[in-house]
């Protein structure tokens, strides 16, 4: 049965790599549990919190003794020292940018799992750690923004006067960029955003923000992640960006490429041009930055009044739910490590998401991994298929001419038979006629609750069977009952469904 060891962080960092919360389901697996002392302090998870979730709180060296050590950010030389040789480390450990790291880990015999490298696929979406720090640091990042703009979001219409909206513009239509979107959006102002993939538009516009596209193609992504653009979407997107940035008030930049410098997005001519008292969000500072002029970690104020915010610990400020979101994408990860649910600690080379995520593993330096295949390659050409036989429709006259025999048969049903037949059977025909030219205008999603509506007309057979109930025939008695309870379950069932398939179109004000 491996140990697992939770470890402080460095000062700057507010989480913890693993809740109180999510350390019973890891003890659930089959591990034991080590939390060094106050790890969890600065997210607001005291000892007394893991200890009644059933880990033990050590002294740090005993923590990071532990065969396996869960952390948040890449380790430091000192920690780096105080790793067993043979261990396992599981965190952000940027490994496209940080070939060093990978060195040093490789020499000392460690196995590094980088959460930020897990691919972007369907079954490792619950593992995905970028996804949910960048949701929670784009939340952050217009909370960080109305904090430093000095008028509300939303217009307001006051007896001093109209206050018009603040006008947000969001680069980069990720994770991050939609947290962002929805967040500026739920808070009454005019949100634009911008993305290289046009795909987008519809997730941008379903959260109350507006796209705005670059008129040049762009190759689609396979892997799930951004990647770099051509030099003339490039050109077309800095005119965009110069637009908008003279017109808007705020502006959140997200755009990251892995393994890359963060790409630049507004020049100095660009925030010369805005508003004084303007703010922009710098999402990527920590990578080079998306704005000319921002510090990562700082606050930076230009000459004409602009606030650049570069801070990099955006999902840190947020410390519980953060380490809550956190915790839960490394137990999923344990949880596949683990498929025995033993304890034993289980690194399967042949799994896709397995394969991604670890950087080193015996000795050796293992990134990058394959390339991940999100979606399935086009079928080779083959030969051309055989052509699907044609639909054999009726020609114009042969469809008068049936029009001529239906119109002569119900004239000589009216004619020959008996009364009161002629009159029904012309009833019936008016009424197809009419329910066809009816249902065919109205939406094929209301055609259930229309359909279910109509059953009401069993009224009449109600009422008919209500009127044969007194009769003296005991058959007839019997019948009419069992026509009578039948009828009713049909009008009642209709309604009933009528009323769930309309609940489904109503908001949950209306419900």
């Amino acid at each position: 049965m491996a140990r697992i060891g939770i470890v402080a962080e460095q000062p700057g960092e507010s989480r913890v790599a693993v809740s109180p919360m999510t350390v019973a389901k890891i003890r659930a697996l089959g591990y034991d549990v080590l939390v060094e002392t106050d790890a969890g302090a600065r997210s607001s998870f005291p000892d007394a919190a893991y200890l009644e979730s059933g880990a033990v709180v050590a002294a740090r060296s005993e923590a990071w003794s532990a065969e396996i050590v869960l952390k948040v950010n890449a380790p430091t030389d000192d920690e780096l020292a105080l790793l067993q040789p043979g261990a396992t480390l599981i965190a952000l450990l940027s490994p496209a940018l940080r070939p060093e790291l990978l060195e040093r880990l490789a020499e000392r015999d460690i196995t590094a799992l980088a959460l930020d490298a897990v691919p972007r696929i369907s079954r490792a979406q619950s593992m995905d750690v970028l996804s949910s720090m960048g949701n929670i640091a784009g939340y952050r990042a217009v909370v960080e923004a109305a904090n430093e703009f000095g008028r509300f979001f939303t217009g307001q219409v006051t007896a001093a006067g109209k206050v018009p909206p603040a006008k947000v513009l969001v680069a980069g239509a990720g994770v991050a960029g939609l947290a962002a979107i929805g967040a500026a959006s739920s808070l009454g102002a005019i949100v634009r955003a911008t993305d290289p993939r046009p795909e987008v538009a519809d997730q941008v516009a379903s959260i109350g923000g507006a796209y705005l596209p670059v008129d040049v193609a762009v190759d689609a992504s396979t892997d799930g992640y951004a990647k770099a653009t051509s030099e003339a979407y490039d050109r077309r997107a800095a005119e965009l960006y110069s637009e908008q940035a003279a017109d808007v008030d705020i502006v959140i930049t997200t755009a990251l490429i892995p393994g890359r410098a963060a790409p630049r997005l507004l020049t100095a001519a660009d925030v010369a041009s805005m508003k004084p008292g303007s703010v922009i969000v710098d999402m990527a500072a920590g990578q080079g930055g998306n704005v000319e002029g921002s510090v990562a970690g700082e606050r930076v104020v230009t000459e004409n009044g602009v606030v650049i915010l570069g801070y990099t610990d955006l999902a840190g400020r947020l410390p519980q739910q953060a380490s809550q979101l956190y915790g839960t994408n490394l137990l999923n990860l344990l949880t596949l490590l683990t498929p025995q649910k033993d304890g034993v600690f289980a690194l399967d080379e042949a799994d896709t998401v397995q394969r991604a995520v670890m950087v080193t593993r015996g000795g050796e330096v293992t990134w990058p991994p394959p390339p991940v295949q999100v979606s399935a390659a086009p079928a080779p050409a083959t030969a051309a298929p055989a052509p699907a036989p044609e639909k054999k429709t009726l020609s114009p006259r042969a469809k008068n001419g049936l029009i001529a025999l239906g119109i002569a048969a119900l004239f000589l049903v009216c004619a020959v038979a008996p009364p009161p037949l002629p009159q029904h059977f012309l009833v019936l025909t008016l009424s197809v006629v009419i329910g066809f030219y009816v249902i065919g205008k109205v939406a094929h999603a209301l055609h259930t609750p229309l359909m279910s509506v109509t059953n009401a007309i069993s009224g009449i057979i109600v009422v008919g069977a209500m009127v044969q109930i007194t009769a003296e025939n005991l058959v007839v008695q019997i019948l009419a009952a069992a026509a009578v309870l039948l009828a009713s379950i049909n009008v009642f069932g209709g309604f009933a469904v009528t009323r769930r398939m309309l609940a489904m179109f109503s908001k949950g004000d209306d419900k």
